[in-house]
């Protein structure tokens, strides 16, 4: 800043003014006297002090976030107290707890992390002590958060979308604002491509408050259209934790994987006291639609566990053979060496294609070691489903065993295996199919049971599956089982065979009796008989032999058991990235 005053100044006066200003202005001052061109005096600006700084005011939360964290407390404590203390009389977790379970992370290993909530605050003015409305004397009009925790969440490294059920608020029931919450978790599923995870503990709807939620566009009905739509894009894993009743029941079976938990879970169209007055049956929750019926008898249930902390580890196991959904592929893990030795392979397999053992042996010698993840286990035992790796890479695995039944397909065991190979192929998952079967079960109680409905299926899976396919035959391949078990005409990247199958209409036996039953009974002396009829059955078993469909290049190739592992890794990994299409059309109408 420059300044001018009278000539006649003294320089004294000059600085004395200089000094004055740049303390007042906070910048350089120079005087010049009179008309000089050289300033007379010239002052700096002040150095700024400490003291000169404004104050800074100490922030901190306030009254009112202090009030909001105080009502967020309240929320996280969930239903009336009364209902809390039952849990531990069910073996059950609060719901909060079962979330720390999932996705805390106190030990450090990053295996879970609960990364959001939404929707703490639904229905808060129905319930919240400061609403006008709430009778505080009643504790069941407490209903947090509206019985329904929706969220997101790093579960074993990956990014899911949860819901899970408040037991302690009305049973787990379903309402407006819950339903609502639902659905936003559901249709952000789709838009993140992530998978869901269903954490269900629910007596279904609430009768008192239908008009707000159940056939509303944006009720409880749109659950199964969203479910439907979800289905083939994400994984969707349900993990039950009590009886779901009603439509609670349609979330479990609508999902691609379905958890029990022995002695808690159950599910039904109806509960017990609901059949009775609809039937006159009387009947216990656990025989009605508890784990055991559904892990044998219907199949609705995918695996069942010991108690909570199992089904997550289940859970744990399972997600690591799928991808987030189905635009990228199953994700993959170091290498291992198989379980059992491959140089046991054809030691293992009998002879006698009517001598049974046990196709669990097998997997394990040809897949890497401990990675096979059996679903269903007890339903339709007589196939084999489950996820493994071979040389890293995650199959599927749809095998006959001969230790159940023969091997032969019944009804349930097609119904598991068509619904097996339909969700592995949604998911990009490679499929292996180990052929050792007499073909589909024949008899009036099969046909009864829908084997031809069940058997089509199966059929058409395996049909319409687009993935890399192999398939190898065992042992015996005979009748429509090698139509099912992805023979041939059903477009494999490879039919290969181990030196003990056979590929035929039927076997031996069978065949004979259909064809020579006359001429041998024609034969009067016993021993006569038995001689041709042996004669026969080589002559029919040479024609079956795998050498002459190898021959005939019906199949690919006949390997040496011992490199069958081998084989198959090689196969895999060269077919890794094959193209198939489907027929243009809507879509197929074999379900």
């Amino acid at each position: 800043m420059k300044v001018r005053i009278g000539a006649g100044a003294t320089e004294e006066e000059a600085q004395a003014v200089a000094a004055a200003l740049a303390e007042h202005v906070a910048d350089e001052v120079e005087v010049y006297l009179g008309e000089a061109d050289e300033p007379a005096a010239t002052h700096a600006a002040p150095e700024p002090s400490a003291s000169d700084e404004p104050e800074e005011r100490e922030l901190g939360p306030t009254e009112r976030e202090q009030r909001l964290r105080e009502e967020i407390a309240d929320v996280l404590e969930g239903g009336p107290e009364k209902y809390k203390a039952r849990l531990s009389e069910q073996d059950k977790l609060f719901v909060r707890d079962r979330l720390d379970l999932w996705f805390g992370d106190e030990d450090g290993d990053g295996a879970g992390d609960l990364l959001f909530e939404d929707g703490k605050f639904a229905n808060f003015d129905s319930w919240h002590p400061n609403s006008p409305d709430v009778d505080e004397a009643d504790p069941d009009t407490r209903l947090p958060a509206d019985g329904l925790i929706t969220g997101a969440a790093d579960f074993e490294g990956r990014d899911v979308h949860f819901m899970a059920n408040d037991f302690t608020v009305k049973a787990g029931s379903m309402a407006e604002r819950g339903v609502e919450k639902f659905l936003r978790m559901q249709q952000r599923a789709l838009k993140t491509g992530q998978p869901v995870l269903y954490l269900m503990d629910s007596s279904g709807g609430r009768i008192d408050e239908q008009s707000g939620f159940f056939a509303n566009r944006e009720g409880i009905g749109k659950y199964y259209f969203n479910h439907s739509r979800l289905s083939g894009r994400v994984p969707q894993i349900c993990v039950l934790y009590g009886p779901c009743i009603a439509g609670a029941a349609y979330t479990p079976v609508f999902a691609d994987f379905t958890v029990m938990v022995e002695g808690m879970s159950a599910m039904a169209i109806a509960s017990p006291r609901m059949v009775k007055m609809v039937t006159g049956e009387e009947i216990e929750m656990q025989e009605l639609g508890g784990s055991e019926v559904h892990a044998r008898q219907s199949g609705s249930a995918d695996l069942v566990a010991r108690d909570e902390e199992h089904a997550r580890e289940l859970v744990s196991d399972l997600i690591q053979y799928l991808p987030d959904n189905s635009d990228e592929q199953p994700p993959s893990q170091p290498a291992k060496p198989p379980a059992k030795p491959t140089a046991g392979i054809d030691g293992l397999i009998p002879e006698s294609p009517n001598r049974a053992y046990d196709m669990h042996d097998l997997v394990e010698r040809v897949v890497d070691g401990d990675s096979f993840f059996e679903l269903k286990p007890e339903y339709g035992k007589e196939i084999l489903t489950g996820y493994a790796r071979m040389d890293g890479r995650t199959v599927g695995i749809v095998a006959n065993q001969p230790a159940e039944r023969a091997g032969a397909i019944f009804p349930d065991a097609a119904e598991k295996a068509a619904e097996f190979v339909w969700k592995s192929d949604a998911y990009n998952i490679p499929l292996l199919y180990l052929c050792d079967t007499p073909g589909f079960m024949a008899g009036s109680q099969v046909e009864e049971d829908a084997i031809l409905e069940k058997g089509k299926k199966m059929i058409y899976a395996t049909s319409e599956a687009t993935v890399p396919k192999q398939s190898v035959v065992v042992r015996k391949a005979y009748g429509a089982g090698i139509y099912a078990m992805t023979g041939p005409a059903y477009d494999p990247e490879a039919t290969i065979a181990l030196p003990s199958g056979e590929i035929g209409i039927m076997g031996p036996e069978a065949a004979i009796n259909a064809v020579y039953a006359n001429k041998l009974n024609d034969i009067d002396d016993p021993e006569e008989r038995k001689q041709r009829e042996q004669e026969l059955r080589e002559e029919y078993r040479e024609d079956i032999d795998v050498h002459r469909m190898a021959s005939e290049t019906v199949i690919d190739e006949i390997v040496p058991p011992s490199k069958l592992r081998t084989e198959l890794s090689n196969r895999f990994a060269f077919y890794e990235d094959v193209e198939k299409d489907r027929p243009s059309k809507k879509h197929g109408t074999i379900l």
